[in-house]
């Protein structure tokens, strides 16, 4: 009774018992496929019994095999070695077990499945149970070996036997469950018995490892795997902070092949690879405004304050009806000397006839075309302002801030443009312009999500910034407002003024300066004169 108080032998038991739990997962797989065949309230009998079977079939090979190690009286010899049937089984198991576990890893790393196929038609009892007494005979082979491989005692190994069964009987379930949602688990398994047979070749052949040698490896990379799923966990905690429609924005642009989500993940990036994906540059350019339209809001995407075409009542009707003529939009805000101070919004056909008929433009009342104007908040989000637009029957909406000024408006071809890019009017030019490879002209005013794309960065829009153009993305970054000719460098890319107009910037210059330059140092800027 000493080997109770041997701590190797405790060791050897709790391993060899994992090792047969795993062994067996493919055992309680087939026996579940099997027992799928069967009605569903003799389902859980025929597992039932298969375990057992396999549980009383392992336990007669290790009395078998146990005996068969004992033969140490050498039957021949080459060379200088000699072998007995002691070693002739050693020698045969470890090479089982080195082939076994060589299939099981290709497979895996493979990524070949065992695909389950339904039947329709329930088959007979008696069949399936004889189905998984072959089985189980197949499948024992390895555990059989294995326990032979890891203890010399037959009390240990048969104990092993009769843990590792009780277990699978209890939580076949659920050990499914966890080695199917951990296959490094499984993988590390597959590595132990590559392990053991090598130790069992290695004996068949006179070389003599001592148990506790694997042991300790295989402790230690239990301790590893432990580690490696306690911080698999510890991530999965940390993302499900992140809300569940980011993530998915995320994992759905870095499979289509968005850079920023390459290099955001640090992943290295392959020309040869990014000329070979499927989606083109447009297309993730176009699903990424789709899954971030809903975490914008009003201010992002609308024609800013400075960009409007309006219309003052106060203006003679001569100067009135050239803005009309000139202007290629089909609704105007009308205002009276400012415009915060909206009258309402007319059609340009509308306001011309008026002009045309009589010589003034029709406030209110009879004969007025012009709308109520519709208004919303800067502070609201796009996907509200969507809606607000399919009520408003071709109507534009004005956007306020908190203190009732005008902001923009917003047009359904501004969300578009969020989408899909830039669709400039008659009178506007290309917000982003590319001068040379590696530098563009870039208006003040430009959207900082399209520009992300264009410059293939994701550094530019903040999470907790309140600024949606170039302009405001340079003023958080100067000390004062800039003059034209000075210039900031921020995460590989160099920013110039070009021109500025009214108090704000109207034109940048960006040009993307060499990697070795940009690691130099964080985001600093520097004043230049114009010369």
């Amino acid at each position: 009774m000493e080997w109770l108080f041997d701590p190797a032998i405790w060791a050897g038991l709790l391993t060899l018992v994992v090792l047969e739990i795993v062994l067996g997962i493919d055992n309680l797989i087939f026996i579940a496929i099997l027992a799928d065949k069967l009605p569903p309230h003799q389902r859980d009998k025929a597992r039932l019994i298969g375990l057992s079977l396999a549980m009383l079939m392992r336990l007669g090979l290790l009395t078998i095999v146990s005996w068969l190690v004992t033969l140490t009286a050498p039957l021949f010899s080459i060379g200088s070695l000699s072998f007995s049937g002691r070693d002739l089984i050693l020698l045969g198991g470890g090479l089982f077990l080195l082939f076994k576990a060589t299939t099981e890893l290709h497979e895996r790393l493979e990524g070949t499945t065992h695909a389950q196929a339904g039947s329709k038609t329930y088959a007979a009892f008696g069949v399936v149970v004889a189905q998984i007494v072959v089985l189980d005979a197949v499948f024992s082979l390895d555990a059989v070996i294995t326990a032979v491989g890891m203890v010399d005692e037959l009390g240990v190994m048969m104990a092993a036997v009769v843990i590792s069964i009780g277990v699978m009987l209890l939580a076949s379930k659920a050990l499914t469950r966890f080695v199917n949602a951990h296959p490094t688990v499984v993988v590390l398994c597959l590595s132990f018995l590559l392990m053991i047979g090598l130790s069992l070749v290695a004996e068949g052949l006179g070389f003599h490892i001592p148990k506790g040698y694997l042991y300790a490896a295989i402790g230690f990379s239990i301790l590893i795997e432990a580690l490696n799923q306690f911080a698999r966990r510890n991530l999965l905690t940390h993302e499900a902070r992140v809300p569940l429609r980011e993530r998915t924005a995320e994992r759905v642009l870095r499979l289509m092949g968005s850079r920023a989500s390459r290099d955001a993940a640090g992943e290295a990036r392959d020309p040869q690879a990014a000329e070979e994906t499927a989606f083109a540059v447009e297309e993730r350019n176009m699903v990424s405004g789709v899954l971030m339209l809903a975490d914008r809001s009003i201010r992002s995407v609308m024609t800013p304050r400075s960009e409007m075409s309006w219309i003052d009542l106060d203006d003679a009707p001569d100067v009135i009806l050239r803005q009309l003529q000139e202007t290629p939009h089909g609704l105007v805000p009308v205002c009276r000397g400012e415009i915060d101070h909206v009258v309402g919004i007319g059609r340009t056909k509308d306001l011309i006839a008026d002009l045309l008929l009589r010589r003034r433009i029709s406030e209110c009342g009879v004969g007025s075309q012009m709308r109520a104007p519709i208004i919303l908040p800067d502070t609201a989000g796009v996907l509200r302002a969507m809606d607000t637009l399919k009520r408003a029957h071709g109507q534009l909406i004005l956007v306020t801030d908190e203190y009732g000024i005008v902001q923009g408006l917003l047009t359904p071809v501004d969300i578009l443009e969020a989408i899909a890019g830039e669709f400039p009017d008659e009178d506007e030019q290309l917000a982003i312009q590319a001068r040379a490879p590696g530098e563009w002209e870039v208006i003040g005013t430009a959207d900082l999500r399209q520009l992300e794309q264009v410059l293939g960065t994701d550094s530019l829009v903040g999470t907790d910034a309140d600024y949606t153009s170039l302009a405001g993305f340079l003023l958080a970054r100067f000390e004062g407002f800039p003059a034209v000719g000075q210039s900031i460098e921020v995460d590989g890319l160099h920013y110039e003024i070009l021109a500025v107009e009214a108090r704000r910037i109207a034109r940048v210059a960006i040009r993307r300066i060499a990697k070795s330059a940009a690691e130099e140092g964080s985001t600093h800027a520097n004043t230049e004169e114009e010369g």
